[in-house]
């Protein structure tokens, strides 16, 4: 097997040589990293850098999304495990608030400008129409798509609008889907946007970016009613100076007061805390350390990290880290060495997770230190990484997630099956088919049926979903099937959809002395 390794210089004058040419190369004043904000990881880019990257996931053809995320979006992802996952493997996360650029020149790494959904709709409006780009536009009140639609042939006669759809207002599980992933899949966009609201927008897109065959799927909020003009937006002023949300709060005071307030009472001490808290230390010139990494010619990458993972360092070693991203299948990252650790570098190990586990790859942690751990568990990012302290351990792990256990086993007795793993919109065809099976196979009785959630790490509103239509087959059956033991995270999601008391095996009822009740 043939190895490649990349070893930076060692000497201060060869660092410093190494230094000049990294300017010349990358200019290091400004070279986008990304910026985690209370977890969320954000792409730094213009809006015109945003318009060219969307054109390219069009011209690549597979399924991405996009997300506008504001401080709304954040607040409400702390408590919604499932909107936070989204956020995190999204192909794209722009900043949709002036609050947060704010908040990333706090955290050391400047947002280079406000990236507002409103704004960027228009600007791929115009490019759609000079690049022959089909949209569809989908969600918002009754007649705003449609508003929206003919508004925009007005502005530009060029441009292509192969659909549009305001589905009646209703909860995301009781939604007809298939009626607007049957209109969608009809008219064969090349940019889908959808207006229903954060989280509802987000969560409908993640069941189905993947089976509509959209490249780009982008979640535009209240954007289709400002090109109806239903709403009008806060002048140019206003808006550079972060004062449209104020704007807004008087057009609709009753609807947005609330929300307002409460997202300043949970985002102000949350990044404070970010802010105060994840300040990297200084490391003294004398321990510095070199990044290097180990190219395998099969399948895997290993990088040994030095002892900085900050926007200061990933600036100064920009070159190297732009190289090996280029390299990079499964990845191992070792970052026992780390003892400097901010936003930024939590933002780019999960933007690097994100990429690679979009192709198929994985991204590996290995002996994480204390200090990127602590980080991480500050963000709310340690979760989603997979960790190992060995290197045979994190090639077991690859192994293993090459290969998925079965969705779907026969438990034993008292709950005959068990659903484990991750049950989302990637495998929930996998698993009805099983569940059912298996269900037919055993015989289903008058009474009721658990299936144990025990081994599900995650479930995503698909999932849920997917839940109630096992609810409605066993009633139908003379079943009632109920589920039981989730995990906190399943437990979080089932919540978030107000169904976990109609879904969950209710605990016995105990009598007065705390005793189940006796039967006999």
């Amino acid at each position: 097997m043939k190895l490649q390794e990349i070893t930076p210089p060692r000497s201060r004058r060869l660092l410093s040589r190494r230094r000049n040419v990294v300017r010349r190369v990358l200019p290091v004043t400004n070279h986008g990293w990304p910026v985690a904000i209370l977890g969320v990881p954000f792409d730094n880019l213009t809006l015109a850098e945003a318009v060219r990257r969307i054109s390219a996931m069009i011209a690549e053809r597979r399924p991405h999304y996009v997300a506008t995320a504001n401080v709304d979006f954040l607040v409400q992802a702390r408590g919604d495990v499932e909107l936070r996952r989204i956020l995190l493997e999204a192909d794209l996360v722009l900043c949709d608030g002036t609050p947060l650029v704010w908040a990333s020149r706090w955290l050391g790494n400047p947002l280079r400008e406000r990236v507002a959904g409103s704004d960027l709709v228009p600007a791929l409006v115009r490019e759609a129409a000079e690049k022959g780009h089909r949209l569809f536009l989908l969600g918002a009140g009754a007649g705003v798509a449609a508003g929206a639609a003919e508004r925009l042939h007005e502005q530009h006669p060029s441009l292509i609008i192969c659909g549009h759809y305001s589905p009646p207002f209703s909860g995301l599980l009781e939604m007809d889907h298939e009626e607007a992933a049957s209109r969608i899949r009809e008219a064969r966009p090349d940019v889908l946007l959808v207006s229903f609201g954060c989280p509802k927008q987000e969560k409908w897109i993640a069941m189905h970016y993947r089976s509509l065959g959209v490249p780009v799927v982008i979640g535009v909020g209240a954007s289709l009613d400002f090109l109806a003009n239903r709403v009008r937006r806060a002048p140019p002023w206003m808006r550079r100076s972060g004062l449209e949300w104020g704007y807004r709060l008087l057009q609709e005071p009753r609807r947005l007061f609330r929300r307002y307030a409460n997202d300043l009472a949970r985002f102000a001490p949350a990044i404070t805390s970010q802010v105060l808290s994840l300040s990297p230390r200084p490391v003294p010139f004398s321990r510095r350390l070199e990044h290097r990494a180990l190219y395998s010619a099969s399948s895997w990458t290993q990088i040994w990290a030095a002892e900085s993972l900050t926007s200061l360092s990933l600036t100064k070693d920009a070159r190297f880290w732009r190289e090996t991203e280029g390299h990079i299948r499964h990845c191992l990252l070792d970052t026992s060495r780390v003892i400097a650790f901010d936003s930024t570098g939590a933002a780019l190990l999960a933007r690097w997770r994100q990429k690679l586990h979009t192709r198929g790859f994985q991204f590996v942690l290995l002996a994480p230190s204390p200090e990127v751990m602590r980080v991480l568990r500050h963000l709310q990012l340690h979760e989603h990484f997979l960790i190992a302290e060995r290197w045979s351990e994190a090639q077991r792990m690859i192994r293993t997630t090459q290969a998925p256990p079965r969705p779907v086993i026969l438990n034993g007795s008292p709950h005959p099956l068990a659903w484990q793993g991750e049950v989302t919109a990637e495998n929930a065809d996998q698993v009805w088919k099983l569940t059912t099976g298996l269900l037919r196979s055993l015989g289903t009785t008058r009474g009721t049926l658990v299936i144990n959630l025990s081994r599900v790490r995650f479930i995503d509103s698909t999932g849920v979903g997917l839940m109630l239509r096992l609810s409605n087959w066993g009633r139908q059956h003379d079943t009632e099937i109920r589920f039981a033991d989730p995990g906190p995270d399943v437990r979080n999601v089932l919540e978030m959809t107000r169904l976990h008391h109609l879904l969950l095996q209710q605990p016995p009822l105990a009598d007065a002395g705390g005793h189940e009740p006796n039967h006999a």
